[in-house]
């Protein structure tokens, strides 16, 4: 079925404009929560291998490009917090994707019983 976006009533075409932008808006949101969980999962991946290290190894961290020496446990710290704030993001994200995709499929059925009236 073929629709003349022009024909349309001023009403259907915001309602269609407003879905396009909350569609656009669940594409972003969803993009920004897999960086966050893969950023999640190489975080994870660097507590693993400073729990695995002794106490006495020499780390270092990546500050603005620079490679800077720290201590395991300080690293391991600052390792531990910024999981716990991608955490809280990602879950974060992951309600606002629901409440997105919940109100783009409720103006996705509205938008169609719409068109079904014209």
């Amino acid at each position: 079925m073929t629709i003349n976006f022009e024909s349309l009533n001023e009403e259907t075409k915001k309602k269609f404009q407003t879905l396009t932008q909350f569609g656009q808006t669940l594409e972003i949101l969803t993009q920004q929560k897999l960086q966050i969980d893969s950023n999640i999962r190489e975080t994870e991946l660097a507590i693993e291998s400073l729990t695995e290290a002794t106490p006495d190894t020499p780390v270092y961290k990546s500050i603005g490009g620079v490679m800077v020496k720290s201590t395991r446990d300080k690293l391991l710290d600052e390792k531990k917090s910024n999981k716990e704030t991608l955490t809280m993001q990602s879950k974060t994200l992951a309600q606002k994707i629901e409440r997105t995709k919940s109100t783009f499929e409720n103006m996705q059925r509205s938008l169609q019983e719409d068109l079904q009236n014209q």
